[in-house]
């Protein structure tokens, strides 16, 4: 039969279709293959696997997990948090031409990356991070990988080196390898990655310089270096990068003065060199385009800040310079700069001057928005101006170990956001401040080591109102430096949780409003002239870790009460004059340190000497009694031997009759004022 010349063209294209047809068909059978292959070697993937399997390997589009393309075969892979536990060895990467997403995120693999990752060269993202247990080094076949995008290796245990293949995959945007414990050097074929907006090397063990080649990816928004070892200056070639937003080179071992281009991208925001080896003038055009937000400094060697510095930050929230070696002017260091300030920190420093010139000035900062101030340790004098105490958002204020002077200058009201207050360490007179009582929500209050006198002043106005048991209690992490001691703990409990007034010239008894702030956990009254009486109520202080009365004049015994602190592990009670029995807890008996309770004549007990009962007192003293008398017996005894021994020989010695008895009657008289004074 002769065909139709139409007919025959549609047999030949059924024809070459089914000849097409037959090795997609066998590719996407041996994809179906090779994930069933993997998954056999899976402890646990039956639950969220359970639908691969050949039995209905023609709809593998339909398994979980998988997505494909209008061909049918897989373009991904995305298996997140389903804690598969096992290796890719058996992953057959060459089986998977197409695939251009492979995710396994958040599981328990292990063993290494294989090598034959690089055959999936369509791949466009890759993130096997959170895999603590997959070890190894990277293999250096991933520079196959030249359409990948975004590439993420995260806390993971591998070793080894970032490998130089990595400058091959030039259609990088993305590259994180955060806490991979990298080793070696930052390879200078990182350059290459012209395209890349990110890159996040932190959290490794990575060594050397940075390579001047990084100012070769001009798109770089992001860069994060923090918390390695590279040492060495900073890359001039850093102010190539315009489009920088983030930089993080926090805790590694950077030093030498920082290149006066710093700040050059219009763009920075953020600038953390915290905990390096920086040193010199800090680079003035830091905000030459008015971006920077958050700049962290702090634990470095900078030793000036130029006045015009931060002219143009006018969008700065955090500035953080402490324990450098910056001598300046106070008002110098920030000026009228910022109209949004939150934190402000520079303490440990060499800053001198006052905060105001006089009390017509303002505040510098914009102070409505201020919450932390720290410009502790450092020579700054004059008086505290009253604003301070005004600003609506101030939490945490730290201006100790300076030398302001004066009278601390509360105003009748205290701003309800005030939870840190530290002014210790310096020459502050006057009677301790009244106002302190209204602020409501203090955490810890510092004022040792100044010259505050008067009596003292009543707490119970800094007790929260009770809350009804319907409310749900706010819970937040309190990190605290007390006495050079850090402590770290989770509170719901309201109120004060320590006081220090340390050191000054506090008078009369402890006032009894203490006891009623039940969240307090350190209170140091030493050094002052307190007198009377501890309070009998002070076990009611459960939370009460750290207690020092000492170098005051207590008098009285411990309370009984005392046994109720069961939190109590640093106490000094030491140079009062309290007297008694010391009380005994299970807590307290774990306080072995007989010092703490020294220059206390009258104290006894455990762990000091025991203290001496009633009933050995009375035995005591019925011994003395017969010890006594036995002693006047043989005084009495040897007194009538030597009177008579005197009396016999007076026989011979005097043969007169009237000296024989003069003799006597003296012998007599003699007798009886011995007996008298007897």
């Amino acid at each position: 039969m002769k065909l139709h010349p139409v007919d025959l063209f549609l047999f030949s294209c059924t024809c070459l279709l089914l000849c097409a047809a037959t090795p997609v068909r066998a590719a996407i059978r041996r994809e179906a293959e090779a994930l069933v292959n993997w998954k056999d070697s899976l402890a646990g993937a039956d639950g969220s696997l359970g639908s691969w399997s050949l039995a209905n390997s023609t709809s593998l589009c339909s398994w979980t997990h998988i997505s494909c393309n209008s061909a049918g075969h897989v373009t991904g892979l995305d298996i997140t948090d389903r804690s598969l536990n096992g290796t890719l060895d058996r992953f057959d990467c060459s089986a998977f031409p197409h695939l251009e997403n492979l995710i396994l995120f958040r599981n328990g693999l292990y063993g290494t990356i294989p090598a034959g990752i690089g055959n999936l060269t369509s791949l466009v993202g890759l993130n096997i991070s959170r895999n603590p247990y997959l070890s190894g080094a990277i293999p250096r076949s991933i520079g196959q990988l030249k359409h990948l995008v975004v590439l993420r290796l995260e806390n993971l245990g591998l070793d080894g080196t970032l490998p130089e293949e990595i400058g091959n995959m030039t259609s990088l945007e993305v590259l994180t390898l955060r806490s991979v414990t990298l080793t070696g050097s930052i390879p200078l074929t990182i350059g290459m990655l012209v395209k890349l907006r990110k890159l996040i090397l932190d959290y490794n063990n990575l060594t050397g310089s940075i390579p001047l080649e990084i100012g070769n990816m001009t798109e770089l928004q992001e860069l994060s270096f923090s918390r390695n070892y590279l040492e060495g200056q900073l890359p001039g070639t850093l102010s190539h990068l315009i489009k920088l937003q983030d930089m993080y080179l926090s805790e590694n071992q950077l030093g030498g003065h920082t290149f006066p281009e710093l700040g050059n991208s219009s763009l920075l925001r953020m600038v953390d060199i915290r905990m390096n080896n920086f040193s010199g003038m800090f680079p003035s055009s830091i905000c030459v385009g008015g971006a920077l937000r958050y700049l962290m400094a702090a634990y470095n060697g900078f030793t000036g800040i130029h006045k015009q510095t931060f002219q143009n930050c006018t969008n700065l929230k955090y500035v953080s310079f402490t324990a450098n070696n910056i001598v300046a002017d106070l008002r110098d260091c920030f000026g009228e700069h910022s109209r949004q300030l939150e934190v402000l920190a520079f303490s440990q420093n060499q800053l001198y001057g006052s905060i105001l010139a006089d009390e017509s000035e303002t505040f510098p900062c914009n102070y409505t928005l201020l919450l932390f101030l720290d410009l502790s340790n450092n020579a700054l004098d004059g008086s505290l101006p009253k604003c301070l105490w005004d600003m609506p958002s101030l939490e945490f204020m730290d201006l100790s170990s300076n030398s302001f002077t004066g009278v601390v200058p509360f105003s009748r009201t205290c701003q309800d956001t005030l939870s840190n207050l530290h002014l210790a360490n310096n020459h502050f007179t006057g009677t301790f401040p009244l106002a302190l009582k209204k602020c409501k929500n203090l955490i810890t209050l510092d004022l040792g080591g100044n010259s505050f006198s008067d009596d003292f002043t009543n707490f119970t106005g800094m007790v929260h109102e009770e809350k009804s048991n319907d409310d749900v209690e706010y819970e937040e992490k309190i990190q605290i430096v007390w006495k050079n001691v850090d402590y770290a703990y989770t509170t719901t409990i309201t109120g004060l949780v320590g006081i220090d007034l340390s050191g000054n010239f506090l008078s009369q008894e402890i006032p009894g409003g203490l006891t009623t702030l039940l969240g307090i956990r350190y209170l140091n009254l030493s050094g002052n002239h307190l007198s009377g009486c501890i309070p009998e109520d002070i076990g009611n202080l459960l939370l009460l870790e750290s207690l020092d009365l000492s170098r005051n004049q207590l008098t009285g015994e411990i309370p009984p009460s005392f046994a109720g602190l069961k939190s109590i592990s640093a106490l000094n009670l030491s140079s009062n004059g309290l007297s008694g029995r010391i009380p005994t807890s299970n807590q307290l008996q774990t306080l072995v340190d007989p010092s703490i309770y020294s220059n206390n004549l009258g104290l006894c007990g455990f762990p000091l000497e025991d203290c001496v009962s009633s009933a050995t007192s009375t035995q005591s003293e019925t011994s003395q009694a017969e010890d006594r008398e036995k002693l006047w017996f043989y005084c009495f005894v040897a007194a009538g031997f030597i009177f008579g021994f005197w009396l016999y020989c007076g026989i011979f010695f005097f043969r007169s009759e009237t000296w024989r008895c003069a003799f006597y009657q003296h012998v007599d008289n003699l007798q009886g004022r011995v007996t008298k004074k007897i």
